[in-house]
């Protein structure tokens, strides 16, 4: 009962998240499928995989000092897809054992690093004056990202877009910077959103 009730809290949590970051830039008069939802929205739209390859757990390293508090963070979204669905950045990346999560999301760490994750949204937190890149970010995930590789997932070359428009630089190498959206995703094409509705700040003093 109790994972049941957790399952369906990391859902909606999940849901509510993505239907946030939804959307275009320009304010445009969206054209309304029979349901009363926007077609551009459910164009960009793909379920969650299921099974461990399209949530893969934590298994890299802590990227830089880690320390405690949380301390001050900018805050960055990184959507992924691959095999046409959602593959789901893990909670806890960049944080130190042991860890605790209540209902997805991160509550308490032994300490954190220069990036991290706090819930399987996307969102990660980075630190002030640091110069990371995703390439960062899959290394204390401990998962591989090259130009034709995110995670698990193959099928021709990974596709990037920050904050709706295509880029040319390597996956690896694309900066974390402040309230941009990231896109990557290999396979079959997925309309990049343009930005994302961030959530509130977390708690600095979180240990």
């Amino acid at each position: 009962m109790r994972r049941a009730l957790a399952l369906t809290a990391l859902c909606l949590l999940l849901a509510a998240a993505f239907v946030a970051g939804c959307g275009s830039a320009t304010p445009v008069k969206p054209r309304r499928t029979g349901g009363g939802i926007p077609a551009s929205l459910l164009a960009g739209e793909r379920p969650i995989g299921r099974g461990p390859r399209f949530q893969p757990p934590v298994s890299g390293p802590v990227g830089g000092a880690c320390t405690t508090p949380l301390g001050r963070r900018l805050q960055g979204h990184i959507e992924l897809f691959g095999a046409n669905r959602v593959v789901l950045l893990a909670t806890g990346i960049g944080t130190g054992r042991p860890r605790r999560i209540s209902d997805g999301r991160l509550t308490r760490a032994g300490c954190f690093g220069d990036l991290v994750t706090l819930d399987p949204t996307g969102t990660v937190y980075f630190r002030p004056g640091r110069t990371l890149t995703l390439g960062d970010l899959f290394s204390a995930w401990g998962e591989p990202l090259t130009r034709r590789r995110i995670a698990s997932f193959t099928g021709g070359r990974v596709r990037v877009y920050v904050d709706g428009h295509r880029s040319s630089v390597s996956p690896r190498a694309v900066p974390l910077t402040r309230d941009t959206e990231i896109v990557l995703e290999v396979g079959p094409h997925v309309p990049p959103h343009t930005h994302f509705t961030f959530p509130p700040q977390p708690r600095t003093e979180l240990r």
